[in-house]
Formats: structure tokens, sequence, C-alpha cells
């Protein structure tokens, strides 16, 4: 499986809903704190404005509603991957991306035999609190080695600049969240994003 390198990750489709005209090929809804209603609502807009945009939409850690809401790409963590049913996943025909930060997690998601692994935090972010250390450009291609055929994801940190280097180590996709959402200009960060990796696309 090819992923696009290019993985934007936001917290409501209403992100989708401006960004993914501007091309977008590859996203992760990632919503926390939301009652059972709302993510279902989410999901189901997510997911018609991804069709409609020709992108790949990805579920974060909602696996059941995803299965329900007909979507066909799910990512976990390494604790709701503990508590998912991947025989289910399997069975709805789900592809599914698993995080890593260690490799006691790294062995965890291989057996798994996901479709992607992701690893993180590469810099450091400021998404959110981490008890580990940014792993650095070496880390991507010790991962890179392990991994392979399975594509790698890159997350924490990234920006335009950092692409080269992510890529060169050996990662497949470069996953962004706040260098996007946190920007003055979204939607000229995200065209400068498919801009700066397109030659890996």
């Amino acid at each position: 499986m090819k992923l696009d390198p290019f993985y934007l990750i936001v917290d409501s489709a209403a992100w989708i809903e401006r960004l993914a005209p501007l091309g977008v090929r590859l996203v992760q809804l990632r919503i926390k704190g939301m009652d059972e209603a709302g993510l279902r609502a989410e999901i189901r807009k997510a997911k018609a404005l991804c069709a409609e945009h020709r992108c790949q939409l990805i579920v974060n850690d909602h696996w059941q509603l995803a299965i329900e809401e007909g979507c066909d790409f799910i990512h976990l963590g390494q604790e709701d991957l503990q508590a998912a049913d991947l025989s289910a996943i399997r069975a709805a025909g789900m592809r599914l991306g698993l995080s890593t930060h260690d490799h006691t997690e790294l062995e965890t998601a291989i057996a798994a035999k996901p479709d992607y692994i992701a690893l993180g935090p590469v810099y450091p972010t400021i998404l959110k609190k981490m008890k580990w250390a940014p792993q650095g450009l070496e880390r991507i291609g010790e991962w890179q080695r392990r991994v392979a055929p399975i594509p790698l994801v890159a997350i924490g940190g990234l920006n335009p600049d950092r692409l080269d280097g992510v890529f060169d180590a050996g990662a497949d996709s470069a996953a962004v969240v706040t260098d996007i959402t946190l920007n003055a200009d979204p939607e000229a960060r995200t065209r400068e994003w498919i801009a700066r990796t397109e030659r890996w696309r």
C-alpha cells in the first residue's frame, strides 16, 4: 500500500471542509472528548467530504463507530490497540494504522500486521505532552528497516523545512497537525505542504 506523503490530522469535519478542496489526499479525523452522537455526526460528515474530494479518511480511535459508518481506515494508539477487536476491524475490511514510540510498541505493532506504522515524536511537539523524547531522524531509518515494506509515517514537530530530512531518512508519509491548524493562514500552509511533498507522491 502507498500512502500520500502529506498526512493531515485534524479535529473536526469543518477542517476537512476547509482544506480537502485544496488537494489533500489523506486526512485523519482525531477527536477527543466528544459524545457518541457528536462523534457519529462528525465521522459521517467527514466521510462524505472525503468522498467528494477523493481524499482518504482515517478515523482515529473510534473503530466501532467507523465500522458502523462504513469507513475503511482506522488509526489506533497503543492503549486503544489493547482494547480493540482486531478481528472485527479486519472482518469489516478496514485498513489499520498504529502509533509507536519505542521498541516495545514497535514489536506490538508489527505483530498486529497493520497497513502502516507511525513513529513519533520526531521533533519536539506542542500537540500533547509526551513521555518520549524526540526520536530524531536516525530512528526513522531504524524503524524503516524494521517495518519495510509496511509504510512508515513520521509525526511530531514537522514543518515544510524538515521534510527533506524526514523523507531522506526513510519515512513514506509525514503527518502534521499544529503546523497547519495553528498557522495564521492554514490554507496557504496546506498548499505549501502539498507542493513540498509533490516529489514523493
